[in-house]
C-alpha cells in the first residue's frame, strides 16, 4: 500500500473547507452517556486491568445498555441540565457575534 495514499485527505483537489471552529464558541453539551462513561470508566479500569481503551468501550456500552429507565434517570437529568447550559451559552455566544460584525 502506497503511504502517500494514505495521507490523502480533506480538500487539497478543489472541494470545499471546512472553516476553522472558534475556540471560543461554546462547547455542546454532554449526552446521558458520556455522563455515565465519565462516571464508570475508572470502575471498568480498575475491575479489568490491562484493558485495551477500545474494550473499556464496549464494556461502558453494554453497563449502559444493561441500565433501566429508572437507574439513566440521574444521567439524562444531568444531560439536559448540560443541553440548556449549552443553548443558553450558545445563544449568548451568537448575540456577541452579531454585536461584533455590525
Amino acid at each position: 500500500m502506497p503511504k502517500a495514499a494514505a495521507g490523502k485527505r480533506g480538500a487539497k483537489d478543489g472541494g470545499k473547507k471546512r472553516a476553522k471552529k472558534d475556540p471560543n464558541a461554546p462547547k455542546r453539551g454532554l449526552s446521558a452517556y458520556m455522563f455515565f462513561a465519565n462516571e464508570q470508566r475508572e470502575n471498568v479500569r480498575e475491575e479489568n486491568p490491562g484493558i485495551s481503551f477500545g474494550q473499556v468501550g464496549k464494556l461502558l456500552g453494554e453497563r449502559w445498555k444493561a441500565l433501566n429507565d429508572k437507574q439513566r434517570a440521574p444521567y439524562e437529568a444531568k444531560a439536559a441540565a448540560d443541553k440548556k447550559r449549552y443553548e443558553d451559552e450558545k445563544q449568548a455566544y451568537n448575540a456577541d457575534q452579531e454585536e461584533d460584525s455590525s
